[in-house]
């Protein structure tokens, strides 16, 4: 029996699909339940350096405003890399950081939202104990899927956040929120050695609640912070940097989306 040319293409289409799910299958998702909890369990792996010792968030993780955004009707997820505490030897390494993404859950139904997500980051070098508010432009290049790569050090992090703005939220409908973004160490000069296995970077991810989407920063009149996520080494491979204020039961019986 013949084989018509229309049919022998509906079959290789067929396969071509299987195979493609088959691998997306197969590859193990970068986040888990398991790792946002986690996150929010201190302590730091390492204190990030040039932070003050009488900082709340210098040893671990932590809620500030929580689900409570009282008159602030906007926020926004960001993210801090600093040098760990003992301090960066190596050179030659970058971070490059992607996905960051903000999740608020629904009181009124406790079903999860998407807010923002956005491939790439803005964000600027600033004082490691943000004293003055005081900031720079910081080294940052952008990598071939949108994402960008950067460095922190010399008395700077790298302060980042959601690259197309805060987010409107119901001041009355907040169960939960939910902060993430991937990580992890790439080389700066490829042409140089590379010493990824010597870099000491801890990255974490957390939110602020914004009186509206375009208030100006007021001395924390106009913003506070929802809360802060466990400082992580950086390494090789992608990991997740999670921040979130639902505690690890309801988590458990009902996680936000994960990849």
């Amino acid at each position: 029996m013949r084989i018509k040319p229309i049919h022998l293409f509906l079959v290789v289409v067929a396969i071509l699909f299987s195979f493609a799910a088959s691998v997306s299958a197969r590859q193990p998702r970068i986040n888990s339940v398991a790792t946002i909890i986690r996150d929010m369990k201190p302590p730091h792996d390492a204190a990030p350096r040039g932070v003050p010792k009488h900082y709340s968030w210098v040893k671990g993780p932590e809620l500030g405003m929580g689900n409570n955004p009282k008159n602030f009707k906007a926020m926004i997820a960001w993210g801090q890399l600093y040098e760990a505490e003992q301090g960066n030897p190596a050179k030659n390494t970058r971070v490059q950081i992607r996905n960051v993404k903000s999740y608020v859950l629904s009181k009124r139904d406790r079903k999860w939202r998407l807010l923002k997500s956005s491939v790439g980051v803005d964000g600027a070098a600033y004082r490691e104990d943000f004293a003055g508010d005081k900031n720079k432009s910081p080294d940052v290049r952008t990598e071939k899927d949108g994402s960008i790569s950067t460095k922190a050090g010399g008395g700077y992090n790298y302060h980042f956040w959601s690259k197309n703005g805060r987010s409107n939220i119901n001041p009355n409908d907040i169960a939960g929120i939910f902060t993430t973004c991937q990580a992890r160490l790439v080389i700066d000069n490829a042409k140089k050695p590379d010493d990824r296995s010597k870099a000491k970077y801890v990255l974490n991810m957390g939110g602020d609640y914004w009186l509206d989407l375009a208030a100006p920063w007021d001395n924390f009149k106009t913003n506070g912070g929802i809360g802060m996520g466990r400082f992580k080494y950086v390494k090789r491979n992608w990991q997740a940097f999670n921040m979130t204020t639902v505690p690890e039961s309801e988590l458990r019986r009902n996680p936000p989306p994960i990849e």
